[in-house]
């Protein structure tokens, strides 16, 4: 018995000592891919503006009869950046729902195709602004006449189009490509990617205050589209950031 034990001290003093395996690293392509899916909105945004700019579009362009609704309005003129910010959020939806994920391709195809279909009808229906803006500008406006500061209905009225925006986005994703089972922790970056998206909302709408033009009424000078690149671009950085960080977990 003495023996046996003794031999077990032994054995357990000197028994080889297991290393746990290192973590394997994300592939190159997956890296990759996750920055394309981050970052994809805010280049297309950015090539839609350089593309307005060269090209001179704007109402003196020429209209046709069934586009002179999104052309003209209050709130084109008021808010002239929310036409990117529409372009942000279709290619939000489809580059989530193109990248790795728990959905099938026809569940992917049918939801993104859903999101987007939504997403233009709260922005653009019945005409440009949609639910989004209308919703948003009331808010405001019933806050400001309520005897709120001005900065208090500012930031309530940008609140609505980020949680429209960030809700029409969030769904579609969930639903296209991710598992439906539900998880405490995307309640959290729920939670951030609307403090993001709040603040990208109160950044487009400043537009006309840090010297953006009078566009669509005219073509966009050089000057007015190098504001509104800073501008969208101080807009979309933080969720765009905040996408990426998210996709960096996923992949470690």
């Amino acid at each position: 018995m003495a023996g046996d034990a003794f031999l077990d001290v032994i054995g357990s003093r000197y028994a080889p000592v297991r290393v746990p395996a290192p973590r394997r690293a994300a592939p190159n392509g997956a890296w990759v891919g996750r920055a394309v899916e981050a970052f994809a909105p805010t280049v297309a945004v950015l090539l839609a503006l350089v593309l307005v700019a060269v090209s001179g579009l704007s109402r003196r362009s020429g209209v046709p009869d069934i586009l002179e609704p999104y052309a003209y309005g209050y709130f084109i003129d008021r808010y002239p950046l929310f036409v990117f910010a529409l372009i942000y959020g279709v290619v939000r939806i489809v580059a989530a729902c193109a990248a790795p994920g728990s959905g099938a391709p026809v569940r992917r195809t049918v939801f993104a195709l859903a999101g987007v279909v939504v997403l233009g009808l709260a922005g653009l229906y019945p005409t440009i602004g949609g639910l989004i803006l209308r919703g948003g500008y009331a808010t405001g406006g019933m806050a400001f006449l309520t005897g709120q500061p001005l900065w208090i209905a500012y930031a309530l009225g940008a609140a609505v189009p980020a949680m429209m925006l960030g809700g029409i986005i969030g769904l579609t994703v969930i639903a296209a490509n991710r598992s439906l089972r539900p998880r405490w922790r995307r309640v959290g970056w729920g939670a951030l990617s609307f403090l993001c998206l709040w603040f990208g909302a109160a950044m487009i709408g400043l537009a006309h205050q840090v010297g953006f033009g009078p566009w669509p009424a005219r073509a966009m000078t050089g000057h007015e589209a190098g504001v509104a690149v800073g501008l969208l671009l101080l807009a979309m950085a933080p969720h765009s950031l905040l996408v990426a960080l998210r996709r960096r977990q996923a992949v470690a």
